[in-house]
């Protein structure tokens, strides 16, 4: 057996058992599920809320909910429906009742990502905040000891260094306000040295440049980093890098979207991680679910987003001095 092998024991998905555990122990989220017209999206929701995470309202058409439930066996008795004709309507309407205070957390359901983020990202009436938008995978790797977090795979995809520092900025504060402490970030690219060559990295050593005069806060930052300095202590001790984030990171900074798809996706089907989705930046913290999640990957996603509802609404009852 290798070192690599040996080097973490293979753990059975217990990060996401802690973070669903600590959600509950939260008050449950009032949830804007958007279009749950199939049964993987609508016993998702519903499931969430058996296990005390949310509270949903369906937004979406009346009839598709109601026979998607008949068909499967699925009590929709304890939950507000709102009914709209199609899943565009039912994208604006669940994006109004988040500006009218309506929910905590927006979920996605059975419609495409980009008809719900167009509602999201309107100029006009949307849900757009200072921040640039972006999206986390909160990923349990079996043979990993730590949550990592992966971004930005989903939303943004050639960002330019201002996108970056908000997307840096995004996954430390997510981090923070789910409890689990002060992250350490790799900014992840081909090599560890600073070339002209290879952009990513003088993207990387500004960001590092940037946390350590306060435009960034709240995490540890290195990089340039390959994905193996970062992640592995042997790869970094033989490549001299002395660092308390090198071989021992919990946020992966990509480049790109293509390079961040391909990593979570390699990760998720060849060491067998799941890959809780959320999209930041936005009012209020976003889950984004796949057809193809696991029962545990979409609580853990409802988790991470109640945590941080949570966050936010403890952090609104504080009176400023």
């Amino acid at each position: 057996m290798s070192d690599s092998e040996t080097a973490y024991p293979v753990a059975t998905h217990q990060k996401y058992e802690a973070l669903i555990a600590r959600a509950k122990q939260a008050p449950s989220a009032r949830t804007i599920v958007v279009h749950p017209c199939d049964e993987t999206s609508l016993r998702g929701a519903l499931e969430a809320a058996e296990e005390n995470l949310i509270v949903p309202t369906l937004v979406g058409p009346r009839h598709k909910i109601n026979a998607v439930a008949q068909a499967h066996g699925l009590d929709l008795s304890p939950f507000e429906i709102i009914d709209v004709p199609h899943s565009d309507a039912a994208a604006a309407r669940a994006v109004e009742l988040i500006r009218e205070a309506k929910g905590e957390v927006l979920m996605k359901g059975s419609l495409h990502t980009d008809e719900l983020m167009r509602a999201v990202t309107s100029s006009t009436t949307g849900l757009r905040t200072a921040r640039r938008i972006s999206h986390v995978f909160v990923m349990d790797v079996p043979t990993y000891p730590e949550t990592l977090f992966v971004t930005d795979a989903a939303i943004n995809i050639a960002p330019d260094l201002d996108v970056k520092r908000d997307i840096v900025q995004n996954a430390i504060d997510l981090f923070n306000q789910t409890g689990l402490g002060t992250p350490r970030v790799a900014i992840l690219s081909a090599v560890e040295t600073v070339t002209s060559k290879i952009p990513s990295t003088i993207d990387a050593a500004a960001l590092c440049k940037m946390a350590e005069r306060g435009q960034i806060t709240g995490g540890l930052l290195e990089g340039p980093l390959a994905f193996d300095n970062a992640i592995d202590p042997e790869a970094a001790r033989i490549k001299g890098i002395n660092s308390p984030v090198a071989g021992r990171a919990q946020i992966l900074v990509v480049p790109n979207l293509e390079a961040g798809n391909m990593l979570a996706k390699n990760l998720t089907f060849l060491a067998r991680a799941d890959a809780a989705g959320i999209v930041l930046g936005a009012r209020v913290p976003i889950v984004l679910t796949s057809r193809a999640d696991s029962l545990r990957t979409r609580l853990a996603s409802c988790a991470v987003a109640v945590l941080l509802a949570d966050a936010r609404r403890r952090a609104a009852a504080v009176p400023s001095a």
